[in-house]
């Protein structure tokens, strides 16, 4: 396992704005690390989603400035 995470894990639940429009509020709830053999990762959640669906999305750089 790395020290850095490979992929963060989101819980995402769509929602209906006041106007009707429709969009998705992304919570980070865990991370995924890549296996040093490259052939798996481990997720380890600190939640767990409600509706069970779990987003790895790659983890942004930090913007400068």
């Amino acid at each position: 396992m790395t020290d850095k995470p490979t992929f963060h894990a989101y819980s995402v639940r769509k929602y209906k704005k006041q106007d009707g429009a429709e969009d998705a509020m992304w919570s980070r709830i865990g991370a995924a690390f890549a296996h040093k053999d490259a052939k798996g990762y481990d997720v380890v959640l600190d939640a767990v989603p409600l509706d069970g669906r779990i987003s790895l999305r790659e983890p942004k750089e930090p913007s400068a400035g």
